[in-house]
């Protein structure tokens, strides 16, 4: 009996210090600026914009220096379409920590968002220069795109390749570098563009729409009949379903003629 009830005593004394240690625990959380922003991170990855926002902002109640907050609340607000709101963060971001190469990107993209091309520009190069960033393929596809809203097809395909080289598994500039050859006339090359991000990506509906488009334009309507009949069922956007409606019809109509 004597032993039973220090055993419980003991159990006692253990659940309690367990207690404490997880208050203690909580505690240490809830005054850690890092640990709100990580917190803050998940609910950002799960689209919980609003609870994102409170937790980034309570990690810079804790810490009005943690840019990483700063940069997170600006990719917070850009999701929500506020894009003054995301450029007035990513700017204190910079102000912080003027070497922290991801908000100059991100800022890069918000100036090109708002048309503001050169000042997205001159973002975009400062992050190419920087030797100590190690994503290049980000801001050497996001000056492709300047480029190419800018109708200068070579200089975009110039930083398309770039972005390439710098990571030959990146199919964002896969397809970006189809589009251009494609605006360009120059659809065999497009076409195996298009195939390198389809490659990378085989579930992105629109990788392969793009695939199909291309051949479609290239005379090769077996290929592009192909494709469009695999993806038809799965594309959602009204848009590129009644083209890709239109291009079967045509397609169609093609082998009725023997074509």
């Amino acid at each position: 009996m004597k032993k039973t009830m220090i055993l419980a005593i003991a159990l006692g004394l253990c659940l309690a210090t367990c207690a404490s240690s997880q208050k203690k625990l909580q505690q240490a959380k809830e005054k850690d600026p890092q640990y709100q922003y990580s917190m803050g991170a998940v609910y950002l990855n799960n689209n919980n914009l609003d609870e994102a926002i409170r937790l980034f902002n309570k990690a810079l109640s804790l810490d009005p220096r943690h840019f990483q907050s700063l940069n997170a609340l600006g990719l917070t607000y850009s999701m929500k379409g506020d894009l003054q709101g995301a450029e007035k963060y990513f700017l204190k971001c910079l102000e912080v920590s003027p070497a922290f190469m991801e908000a100059r990107n991100n800022l890069g993209m918000i100036y090109q968002e708002l048309g503001y091309l050169d000042k997205a520009e001159e973002e975009f190069k400062k992050v190419t220069a920087d030797a100590k960033y190690g994503s290049k393929e980000l801001p050497y596809y996001n000056l492709a795109r300047l480029y190419s809203l800018r109708q200068d097809w070579e200089t975009a395909l110039f930083y398309a390749d770039k972005a390439i080289q710098t990571n030959a598994r990146y199919h964002l500039g896969h397809s970006l570098r189809g589009y251009i050859l494609e605006s360009q006339g120059k659809f065999v090359e497009a076409i195996e563009s298009y195939k390198q991000a389809v490659k990378l990506l085989p579930s992105d509906v629109t990788y392969k729409f793009n695939l199909a488009a291309a051949y479609f334009k290239n005379s090769d309507f077996r290929q592009a009949g192909e494709i469009l009949g695999e993806i038809l069922p799965l594309i959602s956007d009204p848009e590129m379903k009644g083209k890709a409606d239109s291009y079967l019809k045509t397609i169609k109509e093609k082998e009725k003629q023997g074509v």
